[in-house]
C-alpha cells in the first residue's frame, strides 16, 4: 500500500465516520510501519501516552521515568476494517507476554497496552485479549485502559521505517523481519 496518502502527524483530524484507538506494542517504529500498510487504516501516528509529564520528548520517554508508553494512534474506517481486525493485527505485531519490553527494547515505555477511546471499545478490547490468551501458553500482560492525552512524537519519528530502512540497523534487523513475517511491504 502507498503510505503517501496517509495523514501526517501534524494533521490529527479524524475523518467523518472514522474511529480511533491507541496501541502500545513496543517500539512505535515497528507498529506504525505495519498499520500504515493495512487497508482501511486512515493513519497511524507515533506518539506517547499514559504518563505524568506534559509534552514529553523522546529523550524524556527513553528514561523510563515518565510513565508514558510509546504508542501508535490508529485511525481506521470501520466500513473497511473492524476494530476486531485492527486488534487482531495488534496481537500479531508483538509479544504481549513480555512485561515492559519487546525483545531488546526494555522499559515501561515499551509495554503492551490498549488505550480505548470509548466504552464501546472496552469490551471489544477485553474480548480480543481473552482470545489472544486462549492462543498463548504464557500469561498476556497487555493493559487495557481509557485513552489519555496523546502527545505526537517528534516529526523525525513519523514514518521512520520508510524514511530510514536502507541505512538504519534497527529498521533492517528488527522492523523489517516483523513486516516480512506479516507479508507486509518492507
Amino acid at each position: 500500500m502507498d503510505t503517501s496518502s496517509k495523514q501526517p502527524a501534524a494533521n490529527l483530524q479524524i475523518p467523518d465516520g472514522a474511529e480511533m484507538i491507541t496501541l502500545g506494542a513496543g517500539c512505535f517504529w515497528c507498529i506504525e510501519a505495519a498499520y500504515n500498510q493495512i487497508d482501511g487504516i486512515d493513519s497511524a501516528v507515533s506518539g506517547y501516552m499514559g504518563g505524568d509529564l506534559k509534552n514529553p520528548s523522546y529523550e524524556d520517554i527513553c528514561t523510563g521515568r515518565t510513565g508514558h508508553a510509546e504508542v501508535v494512534r490508529v485511525v481506521f474506517d470501520p466500513e473497511k476494517i473492524s476494530l476486531e481486525k485492527v486488534l487482531a493485527w495488534f496481537w500479531k505485531l508483538h509479544d504481549p507476554t513480555q512485561l515492559n519490553r519487546q525483545g531488546n527494547d526494555v522499559g515501561t515505555q515499551y509495554r503492551s497496552a490498549i488505550f480505548y477511546e470509548n466504552e464501546e471499545q472496552k469490551p471489544v478490547a477485553e474480548a480480543s485479549r481473552e482470545a489472544a490468551q486462549e492462543d498463548s501458553d504464557q500469561p498476556i500482560v497487555t493493559e487495557i485502559t481509557p485513552v489519555e492525552t496523546f502527545y505526537p512524537a517528534e516529526d523525525y519519528h513519523q514514518e521512520y521505517y520508510f524514511q530510514n530502512k536502507g541505512n538504519n540497523g534497527y529498521c533492517q534487523f528488527v522492523v523489517e523481519p516483523k513486516l516480512r513475517k506479516l507479508n507486509l511491504k518492507h
